[in-house]
């Protein structure tokens, strides 16, 4: 089932609303975490009809989410320009993600500075190959997955795809790339000498433009690891779009259980 099927059959209850996570967008037992986050910024949005765009979300993934969820969401502080809206997702078991949504409209400014270039080597996504079908976690058969570099001999610590959701029709721009943002393994996924159990504990998000946009849905997702030790992991993330604009950075801590 869709994200925009879903949220065509949530339930109203105090504060947000009840819905529940289809099953192929599981993530071992818990929710796909751009799916949780998307759920948790669609309570936020229902707020307010007038809210500004979105400019940055931290997030933190407190347990596991599966089966019925209610999402609740409050404002925290609305100032003139700047609002600023707390979100949580929880199940039977308690709290699985609590989030913080910054919303911002834009202003006049004379500082202009534009350093996230792409990563060198990218294939034009018209050009990438996709990725086996079949293959990682079941919530990857909502995504269109293509190689944004070509394969390399020695494993790095870095992943660099195309992705772009199969079912995006009706959703507002920020869900979709919310749902799309966290859809990249770890960036030391393949450095790891076996399989192991991986969890996110924290995601920060910070948007570059109020109203992203890109060809045919398609997303440039980076994921760059840049320190693992005793267990948790460190890693910078990016989004550009399909003409090499730069969308969105971030950053994330992960726990590798191996």
């Amino acid at each position: 089932m869709s994200l925009p099927d879903t949220l065509s059959n949530i339930r109203r209850i105090d504060g947000g609303f009840a819905t529940r996570v289809p099953e192929d967008w599981m993530q071992g037992r818990t929710t796909y975490g751009g799916f949780s986050a998307a759920l948790a910024l669609e309570g936020a949005r229902g707020l307010a009809p007038d809210l500004p765009p979105l400019r940055s979300a931290q997030i933190s993934f407190v347990g596991p989410l599966s089966g019925e969820v209610e999402v609740r969401a409050k404002v925290l502080r609305r100032g003139r320009n700047a609002s600023w809206v707390s979100a949580e997702v929880a199940n039977e078991g308690g709290v699985g993600l609590t989030a913080t949504f910054v919303f911002m409209g834009p202003v006049e400014s004379t500082l202009h500075l534009h350093e996230v270039p792409m990563p060198p080597r990218i294939i034009p996504v018209e050009q990438a190959k996709p990725l086996p079908e079949g293959r990682g976690p079941g919530f990857a058969s909502h995504f269109n997955r293509r190689f944004g570099v070509p394969r390399g001999e020695q494993p790095e610590p870095e992943i660099d795809w195309w992705v772009q959701l199969k079912d995006r029709a009706g959703l507002d721009p920020m869900v979709e790339l919310m749902l799309c943002a966290d859809a990249l393994p770890p960036g030391v996924l393949f450095m790891m000498n076996s399989a192991a159990p991986i969890s996110s504990m924290t995601w920060l998000v910070n948007l570059l433009t109020p109203l992203p946009t890109s060809r045919d849905g398609w997303w440039l997702l980076r994921s760059a690891g840049n320190y693992a030790e005793k267990g948790c992991s460190s890693q910078d993330m990016a989004i550009w779009n399909a003409d090499g604009e730069a969308v969105a950075v971030g950053m994330q801590a992960i726990a590798l259980f191996g």
